[in-house]
Order: C-alpha cells, then sequence, then structure tokens
C-alpha cells in the first residue's frame, strides 16, 4: 500500500505542505555534514605530513574520493529497497542519519587508522537516507499536483544552504584548529539535523511511515541475516587491509568499480522494466526516465571535479590571499552553493511560468540543456589552466565563472531529474528507482575521479587537455540527448496507470 499523504490544500510551507519543512531542515543539516567533510578530503589525503595529512598520491587519493562519492550513492539502491520492504521511508531516514554521525564522529578521533572506517560508516548511513528522504519528498504531493517541481527546487535549496554552512564551518576549522576538528563539526551538524527531524515528524502525516510492499516474517529474517554477512565481509576485508594482508591500489579498482556499478544500473533497470509487472505505459514512461539517468551520469562526471581536480586547482594554482587573510580552499566550493540559493527562486518560478503559457519542456531537454551548460564552464577551466600553465596563480573569478556555469547547469537538471523519477517511476517501485536513479551519481562520480587522477600538479601543462576533454564529452552527450529528446518528449505525458495495476492485483 502507497502512503500518500499529499493534499493539495496543505500549503503552510510557503504554498507547500507542512511535511516540507521537516524534510528540508533534515537534508539542510544532513548535507552541512557531508558537504563540510567531502570538501576536506582530497586536501587530507594529498597533505603532507607536516600538515598532518595522508600523503597519498592524487591519482590515488582522486580515485579514493571517487569510490567514496560514488559508493555512497550506490548504497541508495539496498537503501532504496529496505525502505520499500522493511522500514517505510521515515525510519530509513532516521536510521540513516544516526549512522552518518556515527562515521563523523570516528573520523573526528585524531589517528589516520580511523579515516577509512569513518568513511564506510558515511557510505552506509548515507545510502540508506538520500534516497528516501528525496523519495518522502514525492510522497507529498499527488500524481497530478502541479506543485511538485517547485518543491523539489525548495528542497534543492535546503541541500545547498547546508553545503554552504558545512564549506564554511569545516573549511574554517581545517584552516585554524585541524583536520580532525572540522570532520567533529560535521558529527554535530548530523546530530541537529535528527533532533529537527524527531521534533518534527508529525508534519509527515504518514508519508512513508510503512513499507509500500513489506516483506513477509520469513523475508525479514533472511535480510536481516544478508546484512549482517555484508557487514561482516566488509570488516574483514576493513581488517586485513590494515593490517597488510591485502594491499589495495584504488585506481583500477574505482575502473572496476564504474563498470561493476553500470552492469548493476542496467541490469537492475531492465529487471523492474521486464519483471516488474508494468503496464505499456509505465514502460514508456521509463524510456523516458532513461535520457534524464544518461544525462546525470555524464553531468556528474563533469560536475564531481570540483571536490577533486578543481580543489587541487585552488589549492595550488589559485591566487588566495586578500590582504593578509587567507581564503580556505573548502570556501571555494561554496560558490556553487551560494548560487543555488540565489538563484533557486527564479528557477522555481520559471518552470511555473513556462507551464502556464506554454508547454512545459520536456525532463529530457532540461537535463540535456543542463549538461551542455555544465560543460561550458570547462571551457572557462581550459584557459585559466593555460594561464597556471605559463607559472602564474590565477585570480579567484575564474573558478567562481566556472562555479557559477555549473549551478546553472545543476539547476537545469538535479532538481528536474528528481521530479522526473518522482513523477515518471511506477509508484510501487518509487524507492527502489530513487535508488536506481542514485546509480548515476556512483557511475559519474567514480569516472570523474578517474578522470581527476590526470592532475597532476607536478605537470601542470597537461591541465588545460583534461579539461577540453570533459568539455567535448559533456557536449557531445548533452547535444545527442537533446534530439532524442525532442523526439520523445510525448512519452512523459502518458497516464500512469496505477489504478489499473492495483485493479489487476486485486
Amino acid at each position: 500500500m502507497n502512503q500518500e499523504a499529499s493534499s493539495n490544500s496543505d500549503t503552510s510551507f510557503f504554498g507547500h505542505p507542512a511535511g516540507l519543512t521537516t524534510l528540508f531542515f533534515t537534508e539542510m543539516w544532513e548535507r552541512m555534514s557531508y558537504y563540510g567533510m567531502r570538501a576536506l578530503l582530497v586536501l587530507y589525503m594529498t597533505a603532507s605530513l607536516q600538515e598532518g595529512g595522508l600523503v597519498f598520491t592524487v591519482a590515488s587519493a582522486a580515485a579514493i574520493y571517487g569510490l567514496y562519492t560514488g559508493s555512497v550513492y550506490f548504497m541508495g539502491l539496498p537503501g532504496g529497497w529496505l525502505s520499500d520492504r522493511m522500514f517505510g521511508g521515515q525510519k530509513a531516514v532516521f536510521y540513516g542519519g544516526v549512522i552518518i554521525m556515527i562515521g563523523h564522529i570516528v573520523l573526528a578521533i585524531p589517528t589516520d587508522g580511523s579515516f577509512f572506517i569513518g568513511l564506510i560508516f558515511v557510505v552506509l548511513g548515507t545510502g540508506l537516507l538520500k534516497p528516501n528522504i528525496a523519495a518522502l519528498v514525492g510522497h507529498l504531493y499527488s500524481e497530478g499536483d502541479a506543485r511538485r517541481d517547485a518543491g523539489y527546487a525548495i528542497y534543492y535549496m535546503g541541500i545547498n544552504i547546508g553545503s554552504v554552512l558545512g564549506y564554511f564551518v569545516c573549511g574554517w576549522l581545517q584552516l585554524n584548529v585541524g583536520w580532525h576538528y572540522a570532520f567533529g563539526a560535521a558529527a554535530i551538524g548530523m546530530g541537529i539535523g535528527l533532533i529537527q527531524y524527531k521534533m518534527t515528524e508529525p508534519k509527515l502525516k504518514g508519508a512513508g511511515a510503512e513499507p509500500a510492499e513489506p516483506l513477509s516474517p520469513e523475508g525479514r529474517k533472511k535480510t536481516w541475516a544478508a546484512i549482517g554477512i555484508f557487514l561482516a565481509i566488509v570488516a574483514t576485508i576493513t581488517g586485513l587491509t590494515y593490517n597488510g594482508t591485502i594491499v589495495i591500489d584504488p585506481v583500477p579498482v574505482a575502473q572496476y568499480v564504474a563498470i561493476a556499478f553500470t552492469l548493476i544500473f542496467v541490469v537492475y533497470y531492465a529487471y523492474i522494466y521486464f519483471m516488474g509487472n508494468l503496464t505499456g505505459n509505465e514502460k514508456s514512461r521509463l524510456w523516458a526516465l532513461l535520457l534524464v539517468c544518461v544525462a546525470s551520469a555524464c553531468f556528474w562526471s563533469g560536475f564531481e571535479q570540483a571536490g577533486s581536480s578543481m580543489n587541487l586547482f585552488a589549492r595550488d594554482y589559485t591566487d588566495r590571499m586578500i590582504g593578509s587573510f587567507e581564503i580556505p580552499t573548502a570556501w571555494f566550493q561554496s560558490a556553487n552553493a551560494l548560487f543555488i540559493v540565489a538563484l533557486t527562486p527564479f528557477f522555481a518560478a520559471l518552470w511555473i511560468n513556462i507551464g502556464k503559457r506554454w508547454v512545459s519542456p520536456a525532463y529530457g531537454i532540461k537535463c540535456a540543456i543542463g549538461l551542455i551548460v555544465m560543460a561550458s564552464g570547462f571551457l572557462v577551466m581550459f584557459f585559466a589552466a593555460q594561464y597556471a600553465a605559463s607559472g602564474l596563480k590565477v585570480a579567484p573569478y575564474w573558478l567562481i565563472t566556472t562555479y557559477f556555469l555549473h549551478t546553472v547547469g545543476e539547476l537545469c537538471l538535479s532538481p528536474v531529474a528528481l521530479s522526473a523519477v518522482s513523477r515518471l517511476s511506477p509508484r510501487r517501485f518509487l524507492g527502489q528507482m530513487m535508488g536506481v536513479f542514485t546509480l548515476t551519481y556512483s557511475i559519474g562520480n567514480i569516472i570523474s575521479g578517474l578522470l581527476a587522477g590526470n592532475f597532476d600538479p607536478n605537470q601542470v601543462d597537461q591541465m588545460p587537455n583534461l579539461y577540453g576533454q570533459i568539455l567535448v564529452f559533456g557536449v557531445g552527450i548533452g547535444a545527442v540527448v537533446l534530439l532524442i529528446a525532442l523526439y520523445t518528449r510525448k512519452l512523459e505525458n502518458l497516464p500512469a496507470d496505477d489504478d489499473k495495476f492495483e485493479e489487476k492485483a486485486a
């Protein structure tokens, strides 16, 4: 049974359901913890011993960064399944937040040995929280509610307010106090988010309170056994790696994992398509959604250079001094979030007004435009890298301009893509489809890490080529997606046929 707590009469939060406040602030604090810590990862791993770092090579650090960020989103697939079959969305979000907070606490322990253990906790917790909190937003709106896209845009603003807090707080603490104090601040942020979530949970009015298709008691036992085996395997591999029994080279691991995640996406998507007992309209809507997924994977492979190659570019090749004040490297990443906070109201109103006055552009068209705009930001980085290759430290406005273009592209794609998954997925598979969709983040993040591994601070002359390749790739794929979306845009407007499925099942 689907818990749909939506009501067109509930307009208590800027014209949206009151439950959006709960999800807005929970996601805000979770993203504060995630982005605040994420901004420091590559810097921490490549820093010298004198700076308190781990002294990894750029290739290894970038690959680990890609594996970490990719795994965070990959775990959304089992996280969505557990929500649909065992916990329900509300409990999944809370349990995930608790695990995330534990991970940040472990990272705050001032020993190198706690680093990867903390990352594993954050990966597991985020996989449980991230897809399900996004799915809960969709549960607040009925199928035909015109506020859905604007609601996701407002929710997306919460993500970016949180990331601004994370970048500024953790970035300042890292530069002025130390790495582990910054990681500890991320734990505090997640703790505040959990308190807020439990205090305002009644505003959700039962949305996602129970699993959509609960398992039988026997199925629950098998699932708990599988979870226990998985955690035992993770613990064993981690222990063997720490004592030197297993030596892992992160670069080839990232390459194989990127292939594996892509295959898993294809197989799971095909499983729902062929084995999900879907109607003809539902299958057609999934074809339209597939275009969004392709655009999303390519988008994040370029966008996520922010935490890796562009982060190192800010540290090593950007003039960060304003008088006697040194700008923390992590603060540059906050430009993206600040631009989103400023531009989100404009984009939320834009899609509504276009829909009222003209035919609303298809999801695939919006996402293709977002990909092309994001890729154009690397034209700016191409020229900035050429200046750096000549031996100059470039002015901050090169990075700021790139982040602005990335932000415009993100606002065209990311909240729209979340709304597309919520609207085009069969309702009985919504949690799982959110998990499948987050695989596009995983694929993009790992590819991004592999690309960033070619960024060698000691061979700055190679940087223009790296950014030029990303530019050509992004614009090319975006153009292909745009042409296909123009041809197939009518598929999105087919009815969902969920009522027919429920009558058939009965």
